[in-house]
Order: structure tokens, then C-alpha cells, then sequence
């Protein structure tokens, strides 16, 4: 029987009981009822080992720590490294924002936020647990392997789950580009996800590479957080298929990658 939304099973870090009374009705509203609360990171850490949860939502500040400092410890244990996160908070600073979205979240929204964005986010979570394999012309989806491309280990293994989400096992990992090109050379890929920001050789380095090599024909989608205008038309005339900020969620990245390999 195929997952629901209303069956999640949801841990809502929030000191704030008017918020967390908020979040709760909107889950209502989605027929969530198994929701449990945890006002300060300690106490939502030990949930976390214990219950395992689907979805944890969290605010950014909390009494005893912050959402980025309770991600560290979360990505660290491999009991609850791959928990779904989303923040919902009114923060604004970029550097923090950024740290967050590196460490593998489903979704970052404001207050007051857009309760689509809520619900595609809620949806995104489920994905990841239930698997749905692309229909795609001529190519067995199990046969396909991916290069993910990425200095963060953390955002590395968010990209692996989403991918695992659309049906595909073998996947293959670099830091940067140019272990991604070393890469390439010893093994076949069906196509790449990349960073942006890397060191060594960056994302718009590597499309460029390829671009102008014997390995044109793959297919790279990058996955970036930059907000620059320029570079980011740089990024797209080196060739790459689709651009994503780091919160993208299985079923954007399955569209785009049907709709890349597929071309």
C-alpha cells in the first residue's frame, strides 16, 4: 500500500508553544496526527535516537543550542543521519542559512511562509521513504549510475537519499572536480550532480571541462546555494541541464533528471 503525507510520523523542535500550536493545525489540516513536540536540542536528540521519526521540523534557535549546532550532532550519528529535516525559521543571515542547506535539508522557509511550500515539503519527505522508480524511454533505471559531486560529505548523502528515492542504487561520489574527472576516466556514469562551490575545481570548472571533452554527452545538474546572476548564466552556457538550490527534494530532481537523460 502505497505511503501517505497523513502517515508520517513528525518530531516539531519548537521552544515556542504559539508556533508549535500553529505547525501542529497545519499538519492537521494534511490528517498528521502522529506529531511529537521538543521545546530545547537535548531533548529532541534523544527522541531522535529513540523514535526515529520520518520528518523532524525545526525552528533555527532553540535554549541550549541552535538548528545548525543540533544538525552536527544529528549528521554525526549514523542512528539518525539521514533524517529529514526542514527549517522553518525568520532568520535572514545568509552564511547561516547556507550552513543549514549544506548539512541536507528537505526545505528552508520563512515566517510567515507559503503553505505549498509546506506541503511540498511534507510531500518531499515521504518520497524519500517510499521509492518510485522513473519511467524512462529505452534505459533500465537500475542499469543507470550516478557521479554526486560535492565537498560536503553531509550533502553528499542527502543527494544519494533523494537519488535512492527515484530508484537508482549505484551511484559513485568525488570531493570536487577533479576527482570527479579522475573518475569519469576509470568508470562509466550516466550522468553527474555537482556542487557549486568546491575546492580545487568547482562545479562551473567541471561543466566546462566536460564540455570541451570526449564526455560532452553526460548530463550534469548542479545543486548550489549562489545567488550571482552572472555566474549562474555562466554555469548554464558550459552546458549544465538544470540548476537547484541544495533543498531540492526527489521530485524535482527526478523530473529534471527524466527529463535530462531522456534528451
Amino acid at each position: 500500500m502505497p505511503l501517505d503525507v497523513k502517515d508520517l510520523t513528525v518530531l516539531l523542535i519548537e521552544p515556542s508553544t504559539t508556533q508549535s500550536k500553529f505547525l501542529k493545525n497545519m499538519m492537521s489540516d494534511q490528517l498528521i496526527s502522529n506529531v511529537d513536540v521538543c521545546s530545547t536540542g537535548k531533548d529532541a536528540l534523544e527522541y531522535a535516537q529513540k523514535q526515529q521519526p520520518d520528518l523532524i521540523i525545526s525552528a533555527m534557535y532553540f535554549d541550549d543550542m541552535n538548528a545548525i549546532e543540533f544538525l552536527n550532532v544529528l549528521r554525526q550519528n549514523p542512528d539518525t543521519q539521514d533524517l529529514n529535516f526542514m527549517l522553518v525559521s525568520s532568520e535572514t543571515d545568509k552564511q547561516m542559512l547556507d550552513d543549514i542547506k549544506q548539512a541536507g535539508v528537505l526545505a528552508v522557509l520563512p515566517k510567515p511562509f507559503d503553505k505549498r511550500a509546506f506541503f511540498t515539503a511534507l510531500n518531499a519527505a515521504k518520497d524519500t521513504i517510499e521509492v518510485e522508480y522513473m519511467e524512462l524511454e529505452d534505459i533500465d533505471v537500475e542499469s543507470l549510475k550516478g557521479l554526486v559531486v560535492d565537498d560536503s560529505l553531509t550533502a553528499r548523502r542527502h543527494v544519494v537519499r533523494l537519488l535512492q528515492a527515484c530508484g537508482i542504487e549505484q551511484i559513485v561520489e568525488a570531493e570536487n572536480g577533479l576527482q570527479a574527472i579522475d573518475i569519469i576516466k576509470s568508470e562509466p556514469v550516466d550522468f553527474i550532480i555537482s556542487d557549486y562551490n568546491m575546492p580545487h575545481m568547482n562545479g562551473e570548472e567541471l561543466a566546462n571541462y566536460l564540455l570541451n571533452s570526449e564526455y560532452s554527452y553526460l548530463p550534469i545538474l548542479m545543486v548550489t546555494s549562489e545567488q550571482n546572476s552572472s555566474r549562474l548564466s555562466a554555469v548554464r552556457q558550459a552546458g549544465v541541464c538544470a540548476l537547484f538550490d541544495k533543498t531540492i527534494g526527489p521530485a524535482s530532481l527526478k523530473d529534471a533528471l527524466r527529463a535530462a537523460l531522456n534528451s
